[in-house]
């Protein structure tokens, strides 16, 4: 039944395609960029990043040489770091291996780090036009809709099965326009958290789920453990026009990262001002920053924050803390977006 929606999908995705930058200018190293930056990101979002991104690193070998500090700042906003961290160990390994161009064979870009098999589909089949699928989370919808499979998509051996059927009727002529076509659908028409467009469906008429008014029952998850809630205190500790930073571990979460010192728990005033105390810093003002939260895969960070004003020190370290310019925090710093509703009191003089 699949092979059927092929020709109506081509049809209507050259008639419907939206204008992204990324689809301007195909190379293996800008689909590569781009299909990394939308992962857990609106396409919106990325057109911004993507933007500064290819401008500063536009080519392999400069993301390979670039500072990790300065690449961090780049990504700055996208969050999940590790993607990044992981593309600059594809770059190098491409400059060892492959004299800086991306490999136009499938299964060696699987090899590379930071690559699974949706993105080493994405760039086979787009950048280079081999057939392989590349199955997001737009394609599962759209497939598990039309088949009305009721398989839990989580499962990798779900994912595999419709990589298999997609393999199969891929056209050989055009493999990268028939991923995108389906990603396209399911981005803009069979669309997740309410009613698909099915009177703008160009494969309609194939679908299983719009038959039996049961697309919304599709696609099929089993149900997500429950986030764990780490409470904290953050603490924005201005000291003349400088303010306080911490590095985090090299590994773990926000791995390598700058962040604002933080504390577990909700600490009151008390433990904050003796906090301070025992850094040998003298506060001179305490004021409450406001509560936040932002959200990780698996944790979440319910925050307090305060601000805190000390007396002029000229030490530019004091403990684990740094003190750095403001302007300093916009171009060398890389703070996770998990601090950003703390981020005025960076910026603004108070």
């Amino acid at each position: 039944m699949l092979e059927q929606i092929v020709e109506p999908l081509l049809q209507w995705f050259d008639e419907n395609k939206r204008i992204l930058p990324w689809r301007q200018d195909p190379t293996p190293y800008h689909v590569w960029i781009s299909e990394i930056m939308l992962q857990q990101t609106r396409v919106e979002a990325v057109k911004a990043y993507y933007a500064r991104f290819t401008q500063a690193l536009p080519e392999v070998a400069d993301l390979a040489a670039c500072p990790q500090e300065r690449l961090l700042k780049l990504w700055e906003g996208l969050g999940y770091y590790n993607r990044v961290k992981n593309m600059q160990k594809a770059a190098i390994q491409v400059m060892e291996e492959y004299g800086g161009k991306l490999p136009a064979d499938y299964e060696k870009l699987l090899k590379l780090p930071g690559i699974g098999s949706y993105t080493a589909g994405a760039v086979s089949s787009i950048a280079y036009g081999i057939p392989q699928p590349a199955v997001d989370g737009n394609v599962l919808r759209v497939i598990t809709r039309i088949t009305e499979d009721p398989e839990d998509i989580l499962k990798q051996s779900m994912k595999r099965k419709i990589e298999e059927n997609l393999r199969e009727i891929m056209p050989k002529d055009r493999p990268g326009d028939f991923n995108q076509s389906l990603m396209e659908l399911g981005a803009t028409v069979c669309v997740p958290n309410g009613m698909a467009k099915c009177e703008v469906c160009p494969i309609a008429q194939f679908c299983k789920a719009r038959a039996s008014k049961t697309v919304l029952e599709y696609p099929k998850k089993a149900p997500k453990k429950q986030r764990k809630i780490e409470e904290k205190t953050v603490l924005v500790i201005q000291n003349g026009q400088e303010f306080a930073i911490h590095k985090r571990p090299s590994k773990g979460l926000l791995a390598g990262l700058y962040e604002l010192p933080n504390q577990e728990g909700y600490l009151n005033r008390e433990e904050i001002l003796s906090y301070i105390k025992k850094l040998s810093l003298i506060p001179l003002h305490i004021a409450e920053a406001g509560e936040a939260k932002h959200i990780f895969s698996h944790v979440e960070w319910h925050m307090k924050g305060y601000f805190i004003k000390v007396a002029s020190t000229e030490e530019k370290k004091v403990g684990d803390l740094i003190f750095v310019d403001k302007k300093e925090s916009k171009g060398k710093y890389p703070i996770p977006a998990a601090f950003g509703a703390y981020r005025k009191y960076i910026e603004e003089d108070f």
